[in-house]
């Protein structure tokens, strides 16, 4: 019978275990997806302000063309 509870306890022990390392791999690789989009965001956000430091740049232009005619 001990031999039987120790098998269990062994097999529930390796479950457990497993279960753990695939909890730890999934944090991480969430983790690294997490970092990903927070560059990608990062990086449209720079995108975004370029751009609309053109478009004022852009719509003064037009003002001043505008006040000319």
């Amino acid at each position: 019978m001990d031999k039987n509870i120790g098998e269990q306890l062994n097999k529930a022990y390796e479950a457990y275990r497993q279960a753990c390392m695939e909890r730890d791999h999934a944090v991480k690789e969430l983790q690294q997806k997490v970092e990903n989009y927070m560059q990608q965001i990062r990086e449209q956000q720079e995108k975004i302000e370029l751009q609309n430091s053109i478009i004022a740049k852009l719509k003064s232009q037009l003002a001043a063309l505008n006040a000319n005619r």
